[in-house]
């Protein structure tokens, strides 16, 4: 490592950890291949809206944990509740009061969900509501859609979004093709036909890990009309629109039920959380009171579970109310400044979702957003809002999460630097057009 009179930056740190850790990071998109390479930025500290890199280096961050952190790095309340939870143990492996107070909350804030079972990551949830799904209808076959990602286990990496299609990675290499052959892939914004070999249809009701597309009209009603008639359970994954978009979550906003959800991100309030729920008929189905295994020595974690508490505990209707306004002030200040540039975008729009697309008009599925993705045109402008002091994620297929922390100078600031961004794609198109 370095020596102390060493000075530590972002690049000694990375050469070091690409010693240690393969690719120098713990979860790919991390790594800055998707746009371009080069050397990430490791925070030392967050506040707000803000991070720090070791360098000192201060960022306007709309990354925000990918979603996790709704009120901001560090807000002293769920700090607290954080330190006062540590204090009194950090692990057990025995029940504690904090469960059952924050699936209180999340059945209390989800119409339709009568049970809640709590685990440490998104991944855990949809994998284990796959499989409480198959052991509910008897059936082995799951639907999921191209371009939606539900988390890196096996039979889940067919045809997946977010870091796999950032890296250009279709599927991924580990995965045996026993472990998908009961995956079928179908398109998004289109409804298949099932037959009674369905278990379950799993599918993000707004699809965020392909950059933001949304759902066309009668979509999420059309599954759920396909599921009923075939006897097959609707999976909602909610990971990332769960608790950002409104109580409820997506399912409220669109009318829609499904037979069970995944949950993550801002249910832990920053710390590792995950988890599913549904029809208390449905859930019955777990043990210790029914045949599907399911565990995890760190489920419902106490300071993770107080980290959540305080963390939904701070949401109200008029604090969605307020950053649905901020997110659609940026989407509407980003969508004017490229077109003063001259460069067609769509930026997308859905509560305090963003995406940013370099397309004509918005797409319906992952082929479409592909488009965008492969332009390389995003890369350019993360690359020159991040050197003048805004971080989006490093991925066109990531969406930009604004925070509650984020004020309304920070809109307009964010706005203002993106012209300058802005103007240097549009250097980049012209220059490539005379090429």
């Amino acid at each position: 490592m370095n020596s102390p009179e060493s000075k530590v930056t972002n690049a000694s740190l990375f050469d070091r950890a690409c010693e240690l850790i393969p690719g120098g990071v713990n979860s790919p998109v991390r790594a800055f291949r998707s746009v371009g390479g080069g050397t990430p930025y490791f925070v030392e500290s967050g506040k707000g809206a803000f991070v720090v890199d070791v360098e000192g280096r201060k960022y306007l961050d709309y990354v925000q944990s990918y979603g996790a952190s709704i009120h901001g790095h560090a807000h002293d309340d769920v700090v607290e509740a954080i330190i006062s939870a540590a204090r009194k143990g950090s692990t057990f492996g025995a029940p504690t009061p904090n469960e059952v107070v924050l699936a209180q909350l999340l059945i209390d804030r989800v119409p339709g969900c009568e049970m809640i079972r709590l685990c440490s990551s998104g991944t855990e949830a949809t994998m284990s509501a796959l499989r409480v799904a198959r052991g509910f209808t008897g059936r082995n076959k799951i639907v999921k859609f191209d371009g939606c990602y539900h988390g890196h286990s096996d039979g889940l990496l067919a045809g997946a979004g977010s870091g796999l299609a950032s890296l250009s990675l279709p599927d991924s290499a580990g995965v045996s093709p026993s472990s998908i052959a009961d995956t079928m892939v179908f398109e998004y914004n289109t409804v298949p036909t099932l037959d009674e070999s369905v278990a379950a249809v799993i599918v993000e009701p707004v699809a965020a890990n392909m950059n933001l597309v949304l759902p066309v009209a009668g979509f999420l009603e059309g599954l759920r009309a396909e599921c009923d008639r075939v006897g097959a359970l609707l999976i909602f994954d909610e990971v990332i629109t769960g608790f950002r978009v409104g109580f409820g979550g997506a399912s409220k906003h669109f009318g829609v039920t499904p037979d069970l959800w995944c949950f993550g991100k801002v249910i832990g309030g920053g710390l590792p959380i995950g988890a599913f729920g549904g029809r208390g008929e449905v859930m019955s189905k777990l043990a210790p009171i029914g045949p599907v295994y399911q565990a995890g020595t760190l489920s419902g974690n106490p300071v993770a579970t107080a980290a959540g508490i305080a963390a939904l505990s701070l949401l109200d209707e008029s604090s969605y109310l307020m950053l649905a306004g901020r997110s659609k002030a940026l989407g509407e200040g980003l969508s004017k400044v490229f077109s003063d540039v001259g460069v067609n975008v769509v930026v997308s729009v859905f509560e305090s979702l963003l995406g940013l697309f370099f397309l004509d008009t918005a797409p319906r599925n992952y082929s479409e957003s592909k488009v965008s993705g492969d332009s390389g045109l995003y890369s350019i402008f993360f690359r020159e809002m991040l050197r003048r002091g805004v971080a989006f994620a490093p991925g066109a297929y990531e969406v930009i999460f604004p925070s509650l922390a984020h004020s309304w100078d920070d809109i307009e600031w964010t706005v203002d630097i993106a012209s300058a961004a802005a103007g240097e794609v549009a250097k980049h198109i012209e220059k490539r057009s005379k090429s």
